[in-house]
Formats: structure tokens, sequence, C-alpha cells
């Protein structure tokens, strides 16, 4: 497939005018790589290194593991898309994002592999969307889209058969394949089995909203308690809003691993790249 026809069918089936994002800003280390379009905007055409398209890699995160993992694999004139443009770790000291590696770019570069990113296009809700995403893959059937964000809705409402916050977070904890937390703010039955979802990273931002949904039951990436989250943390409390979390990659992956269909449907292999939970997100 063309690189071009389909860039330009992930334009027109998830980008829009009125979003925007800054990614760019904030990447020096690799500007050499970026191409113009998204210096200017932060989202679409990463690195535009390929003419081809004949396979596809995506991931949470474009971490040296996953840039690594492609190389090793021997393929050219591929596409990794990601969700993210730089790798999140919350225990780094210097800066919670670590910018692509600039050596593996350049034998991205000489095997002509691109890199797209979607962040706030795919935080949009939709049919591959973060929260919708993980919404289903808890089992929660997705009914109404809330949280602007950058020109999208990055939240959904849903409702969930579990009756208790315990019963769905055993069940959040074996969807993710690790140990979730609970921060135990609220009664323990699930009212009208209602959950608010905010994959990654919207606690501090979505918070009062989900107030004013009502909603007791608040399932989310990052979730820990620091300087930065104390004051969601007890609007929470204050609210009787229990707050799941299971870190920023576990709750964003699934929408990742959706995407493959998207791809798919458009006939070009596809593999979805594991990554690792940061567990301190939590």
């Amino acid at each position: 497939m063309e690189a071009i026809d389909l860039y330009n069918q992930l334009e027109k089936d998830f980008i829009t005018t009125a979003m925007s994002d800054d990614w760019a800003a904030h990447m020096e280390e690799v500007s050499e790589f970026l191409c113009p379009n998204y210096k200017s905007r932060s989202m679409g055409l990463v690195c535009d290194f390929a003419g081809e398209i004949d396979s596809v890699f995506t991931a949470v995160f474009p971490s040296k593991h996953v840039l690594q993992v492609i190389l090793n694999s021997g393929v050219r004139d591929a596409l990794l898309f990601v969700h993210h443009a730089a790798e999140w770790d919350i225990r780094n000291t210097s800066g919670v994002w670590l910018q692509m590696d600039p050596d593996l770019l350049r034998q991205l570069k000489s095997r002509r592999i691109s890199v797209y990113n979607l962040h706030v296009p795919l935080d949009n809700f939709g049919n591959y969307s973060t929260s919708v995403s993980l919404a289903k893959a808890l089992e929660i059937k997705p009914q109404k889209a809330f949280a602007p964000y950058f020109g999208a809705l990055c939240g959904v409402l849903g409702h969930t058969r579990y009756r208790t916050i315990q019963e769905l977070q055993k069940h959040f904890s074996k969807t993710v394949g690790h140990d979730t937390r609970l921060y135990d703010y609220g009664d323990d039955v699930i009212i009208d089995g209602t959950v608010a979802v905010v994959a990654g990273g919207g606690l501090m931002e979505t918070i009062e909203e989900v107030v004013q949904k009502k909603a007791n039951v608040f399932v989310t990436g990052i979730s820990t308690k620091s300087e930065y989250s104390q004051k969601a943390h007890q609007i929470a409390e204050q609210n009787r809003i229990n707050i799941l979390g299971g870190t920023h990659y576990s709750t964003e992956k699934f929408a990742c691993i959706s995407m493959c269909q998207y791809f798919r449907e458009l006939g070009l292999p596809v593999e979805f790249i594991e990554g690792e939970p940061v567990l301190e997100d939590m």
C-alpha cells in the first residue's frame, strides 16, 4: 500500500480540525526526524521514512524495547503506529516522558519504517478509542461520552454487570494481567451499575465532571497520590467516588490492540508489541 494513501485514510478517519496537541514542543532531542506537519500540530505522521507500507506494528509507547523488536524482525517498508510519541515513566526523576532513541530512529529510517502518532485523536470517543476499548475489555457497555480534552471527548460513561467495586476490581486486575489499585472512598455498591472510564492519565483533569455525572466509580490509569493529584483525590473522597487505577500502559493498550483490526481491514498485516506497565502509576 502506498504510504500516502494510508496516511490520508488515518487522517480522514481520526483527525478533526478541532483537535490540538503539543508533543512536538517537547521533542527537541529528535527534532531532526520530525516531518514539518508534525512540528506544527503534533499529530499524525511523526517520521516520514517510507514510500510503501507493507506491514504495521502498533504500540502504546515508542520505547527502546518496541523499536528494537521492530528492527530485530528484519522488516522493511513498514509503519509503527503509537498512541504516544514518547515513552511514559513516572519513576524518571528528570522527566516522565522519555524521547525516542535517535540511534534507533536512524535505523528505522534506513529500513524505511515510518512512525505515526494519534494521541488526542485516539482518545476521542469512537470504536477504537482508548476509553471505549478499555470499557469493552472490562465488559462495561459504553453509553455516553464525556470529558472534553483538546477538541476531543476522552471519557466514557458505561454500565457494568458487576454489583460491587470489589467485584469490578477483581475483573479489572484479571483483564490487565496484574494487581490494580482501589482508593476506597465511597460505597461498595456501584450506583445504578454506572462506571466512569478515562484510560491513561485523566484523573486530575476529569474528576470534577465525574462528580457532575453522579457516578461513584471512576476507572483510570494513573491514580497514584502525589502533589499533582492531591486535589483530585480530595474531590473524590469528599464526593465518595471510588477510584480504580490500572497504570497508564495497561489501560491504554486495548486501543492499540483494537487498532490492529483497523489495519487488517485495510489489508495490512499487523502486530501489537507488548510493553511493560509501570506499577508506580497506581
